[in-house]
């Protein structure tokens, strides 16, 4: 019963943010291609800026969509072989997307300024972090470890397609209340660290709990 309902739970999950995965690889390859609408304030004549904003883009898509098949029990215990390689896959891809968007945000800056430029470097400081702890452990076969770190790399995988749920319900529910175009209304400030922050916190009490 317990392992159907984490199958489950994680087949809905993909399914979830399979349209944001989509739209989100579009994108990144439009900016790669020089195809988006001029002009546009994520692209510039930086050339090491766009290739990192936009490989970070496709890379993090790719990540989002891939992380929570990565988890169903079926998977780890009878296809260990895919369950490896595929993981090899996401944490290359999860350094893509932690290196692309520490390098642009020095040199282009996010919308929201300072506050949300604090925060998102923070973000890819612990998906770097987790990553390459994951597969340390992974490779010195601690699996407690691994189950560990990969559990707080999964949570943070998510945040890009939390970020978006979260202004999604935020509007449903408020209109926008403390938001702004310029992302520096009270509740933007919050969400600088909000999309990743409440989550890996939650990671390490049940960890706690579990001990």
């Amino acid at each position: 019963m317990k392992t159907g309902v984490q199958t489950f739970s994680l087949v809905l999950l993909a399914l979830l943010t399979l349209p944001f995965s989509i739209y989100a690889i579009n994108f990144a390859q439009g900016g790669l291609r020089d195809t988006l609408p001029a002009p546009h304030y994520i692209r510039s004549d930086n050339l090491i800026a766009n290739l990192s904003i936009f490989s970070h883009m496709a890379a993090g898509a790719a990540i989002t969509a891939l992380v929570p098949l990565q988890l169903i029990p079926s998977i780890r215990l009878r296809l260990p072989a895919l369950h490896r390689w595929s993981g090899r896959l996401i944490i290359i891809a999860a350094v893509t997307t932690a290196v692309g968007g520490l390098v642009y945000i020095p040199l282009r800056g996010t919308i929201g300024g300072t506050p949300m430029n604090i925060g998102f470097s923070l973000y890819g400081v612990l998906v770097l972090l987790t990553a390459m702890q994951t597969i340390r452990y992974a490779l010195a076969r601690r699996i407690a470890d691994h189950n560990a770190w990969a559990l707080r790399f999964f949570w943070l995988a998510l945040g890009s397609w939390f970020y978006r749920v979260h202004y999604g319900l935020w509007y449903l529910a408020t209109d926008g209340l403390w938001s702004n175009p310029q992302f520096t209304g009270g509740f933007d400030l919050a969400q600088s660290v909000a999309f990743f922050l409440p989550y890996l916190l939650g990671v390490e009490v049940y960890l706690r709990i579990k001990q």
